[in-house]
């Protein structure tokens, strides 16, 4: 059986994204490998297994295309309503709180927000299979 164990995403600024991660989600550096030309930093929290890689390219000046292939990651947490209200005294404007009830039960109650470098984020209220 396979186990997942992490996604990397591309930044451009190393420290406002490792700033961004640790503020709005708890994810600590776990380790950085510094290599010539990038440099990988590995980003978790004692929630779960898994790790967030963030690789930067030491050579690159520009933002980069997300295109139209990302989706989102998620993160879920014990109250959704309380860190929306704290992402958002912390400037990082997440956007409005959804209930989302597709047959007329609530099955889910999130909000999205992005990090510096563009990226969607899903935060869920830890709940039925969100958890």
């Amino acid at each position: 059986m396979a186990k997942y164990i992490h996604s990397m995403i591309r930044v451009l600024d190393e420290e406002r994204s490792v700033k961004f991660y640790d503020t709005c989600f708890g994810l600590k550096l776990a380790e950085r490998l510094d290599f010539d030309a990038f440099t990988l930093i590995y980003l978790s929290n004692a929630e779960t297994g898994t790790e967030l890689e963030l690789t930067v390219n030491k050579d690159r000046t520009e933002p980069y295309d997300l295109g139209d292939g990302y989706g989102h990651i998620a993160f879920s947490v014990d109250d959704v309503d309380a860190e929306h209200a704290r992402l958002t005294a912390a400037g990082y404007s997440p956007r409005k709180l959804v209930d989302f009830a597709p047959g007329g039960e609530v099955i889910a109650r999130f909000f999205f927000i992005r990090d510096p470098d563009g990226y969607e984020i899903e935060v869920l209220q830890r709940a039925g299979r969100y958890q």
